[in-house]
């Protein structure tokens, strides 16, 4: 699912600004067109494929506050009054009092993995273990929602536009889709722990976009591309300068479960036709872009983005096996989604990147659809 298009950034911002990759120099600008790998979801496609890498097993987690990661009981956004949380992340849901019978809780379960058992790729004897295992690994490779207040220099807004960018430059390098979660995860945790200036906020981005594409990719970009992308504000030793601290910074732990990821393994439960793809893809890249949904866990932002993606085209919110296998029930999927759209409508319209991707027909067109918020 790569995303890129060029804008001209706020001045303010300084270097983290980039008008001029409109064209290539000299014509001796090699991009590399890459087949996306099995086990990827491309929202141009409308298979959904199950394998994601695994994460390893002597991994040392970053600890974070769970306090800090969960939606703030007194916020709006709060995913309401349904009882405390477990471990897990998940909300103990008070069904004496809440519960009401509908069609998640009696249809029927559909096992999604029976059709893929002789697909070696798609590791079905413990893919659902998988899955387990990155539901509480997200607690700890998430960010708190208040690192901005340990910024000087840089806030949100310089944040958004920045992701924006990166989101630009990912379609035009044809990237695939985990190394845009991973590289926007990088920055947030290392922004987290460093303090960072104005002009050195763009070199911390790119040089999170090539850690990334080195992990994910086959052919990662160049680094006379990264370069030549950020108009020559940085060199290319600076850039190497910068992984190296990054890295250190973050004790070299790279890997995460990212909303996509969760996200491919939701639309296999929920049986995704493409519309339903190209929705959830367009409804979750665009969450990369809010500092405020850094509330909620990525599992969280993914089943709000099928929620709304299957209410818009009209059929049910949630099902039985989506209950089953996204362990999250519909009321506890709504408060979310909620958020979400919030922040869509409130984004500002100078940044288009998202937008501008997923109006393109080769992604179904889905920005001109009408996203429908009665719930």
């Amino acid at each position: 699912m790569p995303v890129f298009c060029l804008f001209r950034l706020l001045n303010f911002l300084q270097d983290v600004t980039n008008s001029t990759i409109v064209s290539e120099k000299n014509g001796n600008k090699p991009l590399v067109e890459k087949r996306i790998p099995a086990g990827r979801l491309s929202s141009d496609n409308t298979a959904v494929m199950p394998a994601v890498r695994q994460q390893p097993h002597d991994m040392n987690p970053v600890h974070v506050s769970r306090n800090a990661v969960m939606p703030r009981q007194n916020s709006s956004n709060a995913i309401g009054n349904y009882g405390p949380q477990n471990r897990s992340g998940r909300f103990v849901y008070d069904q004496s009092t809440q519960h009401q019978l509908s069609y998640q809780h009696s249809g029927q379960v559909d096992n999604i993995d029976e059709r893929d058992r002789d697909d070696p790729l798609c590791v079905t004897d413990y893919v659902q273990d998988m899955y387990e295992h990155f539901r509480e690994r997200e607690i700890h490779t998430s960010v708190r929602p208040i690192y901005m207040e340990g910024q000087q220099h840089i806030n949100e807004r310089m944040r958004s536009i920045l992701v924006d960018w990166l989101v630009e430059v990912h379609l035009k390098f044809k990237l695939v889709p985990e190394t845009l979660y991973l590289t926007i995860n990088l920055i947030d945790r290392y922004l987290e722990k460093r303090e960072v200036s104005r002009p050195k906020l763009q070199l911390v981005g790119v040089t999170s976009l090539l850690i990334a594409s080195k992990y994910e990719e086959i052919y990662p970009p160049e680094l006379r591309d990264l370069v030549y992308i950020c108009d020559r504000a940085y060199s290319k030793q600076e850039i190497l300068d910068m992984e190296e601290v990054i890295l250190k910074t973050l004790e070299y732990q790279i890997t995460i479960p990212s909303a996509h990821a969760f996200l491919v393994r939701y639309l296999k439960a929920a049986h995704a036709d493409k519309k339903i793809v190209q929705l959830s893809c367009y409804i979750l890249d665009g969450t990369l872009q809010s500092y405020n949904l850094l509330h909620y866990l990525p599992s969280q932002l993914a089943a709000a983005a099928v929620f709304i993606a299957r209410r818009v085209v009209g059929r049910n919110s949630w099902s039985p096996t989506l209950l089953q296998y996204a362990g999250y029930c519909e009321e506890e999927v709504i408060p979310v989604a909620r958020a979400v759209l919030a922040e869509k409508a409130s984004t500002s319209p100078e940044l288009r990147a998202v937008n501008k991707k997923y109006t393109s027909s080769r992604y179904g067109g889905v920005a001109n659809t009408v996203i429908v918020s009665d719930f």
